[in-house]
């Protein structure tokens, strides 16, 4: 490893640092990082939908990977220009564990953080819409996006949810071992548009995805989205992340060598 580049337990060691400071913001800072989180994700979905409104029907997979292709441009604003994500803040998990974050200060960061990345998703869905943004091919694939996310049962939501969150954090992890842009960005890219690609589920994309559906007349039933996609997702993403993630790598690199 040269010196532009951190080794994997010089990884796992930052990710504890990060942690212990991602729970010391201030409550306004974790509020107003987690807005900017959430509309920089909704504007790479946002992306997503304009990409994808017709090309499904020339070739489906060519569909996807284009929209996958431009997704990730929302994860890089929240490295670069800074944002708070629900999604990647389950990675204080191993902080928490190494005995350095309280339960309560995790717990408490990641209801905050989920909380100002759904302002973010709406204030978003809100300009788009008004801006009137969303006819014609983009409403109707916007539409379809929402009724197929609430069509999906618990445990397909809940599995989804962690495939995708193990890309994800694995994406906001690994981008720590390089110290160069160019580095983060390709670390963000591949892991980010592979989630995509493969339709799994992201909690806080899908606080832009399904309201803007349900703005353009998406029929939803709410309980259902809740019960099936809310609160599976959230869990799922909490559980990749988490767990199959930062508390893996801790187990590997860090337990015991404190």
């Amino acid at each position: 490893m040269n010196n532009s580049t951190l080794t994997p337990k010089e990884v796992a060691q930052s990710w504890i640092d990060i942690g212990r400071n991602k729970v010391g913001y201030s409550l306004k800072n974790v509020f107003f990082l987690a807005l900017m989180g959430g509309l920089f994700i909704g504007l790479g979905g946002h992306a997503n939908l304009v990409v994808t409104q017709t090309l499904g029907g020339i070739d489906a997979g060519f569909a996807k990977f284009m929209g996958a292709a431009v997704f990730p441009v929302g994860i890089m604003l929240v490295v670069f220009a800074g944002g708070e994500l629900y999604t990647g803040n389950a990675l204080i998990s191993s902080a928490w564990l190494n005995g350095n974050v309280k339960f309560s200060r995790f717990m408490s960061n990641l209801a905050w953080v989920y909380f100002g990345n759904l302002v973010g998703s709406l204030i978003l869905v809100f300009m788009l819409y008004y801006g009137d943004l969303y006819t014609g091919h983009l409403a109707e694939k916007a539409i379809a996006v929402a009724e197929a996310k609430a069509s999906l049962t618990f445990m397909q939501a809940f599995y989804r949810g962690i495939l995708c969150n193990i890309l994800v954090a694995i994406a906001v992890y690994i981008q720590i071992a390089s110290k160069e842009a160019i580095g983060k960005i390709f670390a963000l890219w591949f892991p980010v548009m592979l989630f995509v690609l493969s339709g799994y589920e992201h909690s806080v994309a899908n606080m832009f995805f399904i309201p803007m559906g349900a703005v353009l007349g998406a029929e939803l039933n709410w309980t259902n989205v809740i019960v099936n996609n809310v609160i599976p997702v959230t869990l799922g993403n909490l559980v990749g992340g988490g767990l199959f993630v930062a508390i893996v790598y801790w187990f590997i690199y860090l337990k015991g060598k404190q």
